[in-house]
């Protein structure tokens, strides 16, 4: 990868890192409901009028658009109503690893090696950490939400794998079309009716989620794709949590404790272990033959 591309790649995690700490500032304005709504709807809207169809049948999207749409970011955002700090929600997010690839053996048939439950049992002991130490100090409810999330995250990875999109933009468009409408009804029946008049803060940080991280974000990762392996991409989005965890106790002054610290170094070093192939020895290059 080319200098001017890893720095794109980075500057990808720290976006991503940082949309942590922006969906916290947007959550005191906006219930978690319909905020993830509003997200959806402002990243599709005016986007739909510029771009073709998805490339894919409509039942792959509807699929993505209830995994990764409803089922994850709803998670998500009540998760983290609920108490579940920026810096930590962008770390147990991470376990959605271990969730794609459970998912991707019981569902796609993908073979399970020793070299990735290795990693996720490593992966694994850093939740369990995480889980201990915000266990003493929080609610346990909000934590356990967001590893719904990052389950729900895993099974729309799998959906998208067999969905194979052509264009990660124009599907992350449509998926955010389709995951707005049952958002909202939510939003309603559980939340009641919206009130949209919030300060100037709350829309900064719809703008933010719904330009920058998911249009600007996808339109780059998919970007990205197209020049180079996805083993060669995928790795940077370990930066993500070290963007989120950073980001988190510079602006809010959320606590980096060891037992965070080390919890994060056991889930990024298993997940990353979990998802690299070990390199071959090249062949040996034969004698020669004495003349």
């Amino acid at each position: 990868m080319s200098p001017r591309h890893f720095a794109l790649a980075v500057g990808l995690a720290a976006v991503w890192g940082f949309n942590f700490v922006v969906m916290q500032v947007g959550l005191q304005h906006f219930p978690p409901l319909l905020y993830a709504g509003l997200r959806f709807a402002m990243a599709a809207f005016p986007a739909l009028l510029f771009v073709g169809r998805p490339g894919v049948p409509w039942r792959w999207v509807a699929g993505v658009a209830a995994t990764l749409g409803v089922g994850q970011f709803g998670l998500l955002l009540v998760g983290m109503r609920a108490g579940m700090p920026a810096g930590l929600t962008s770390l147990v997010l991470q376990m959605q690893a271990l969730f794609t690839v459970l998912f991707a053996v019981t569902l796609l048939g993908e073979r399970l090696t020793a070299r990735r439950v290795l990693g996720l049992a490593v992966a694994f002991c850093g939740l369990a950490l995480v889980a201990f130490d915000f266990g003493v100090a929080g609610p346990l409810g909000a934590f356990a939400l967001c590893v719904a999330a990052a389950a729900a995250w895993g099974l729309g990875n799998v959906v998208q794998r067999r969905a194979a999109p052509p264009d990660s933009l124009r599907f992350m468009v449509w998926v955010s079309a389709l995951s707005a409408p049952p958002l909202l009804l939510l939003s309603v029946l559980v939340e009641g009716a919206p009130v949209l008049s919030t300060a100037t803060e709350g829309w900064l940080s719809l703008v933010y989620v719904a330009f920058v991280s998911t249009l600007g974000g996808f339109g780059v990762w998919g970007w990205l794709l197209r020049r180079y392996d996805a083993s060669t991409v995928a790795p940077y989005t370990l930066l993500v949590p070290v963007f989120g965890m950073s980001s988190a106790a510079l602006v809010t002054g959320e606590a980096l404790s060891w037992v965070k610290l080390l919890a994060a170094a056991l889930i990024v070093s298993g997940v990353l272990y979990a998802g690299t192939r070990p390199r071959r020895p090249a062949p040996a290059e034969p004698a020669a033959t004495p003349s």
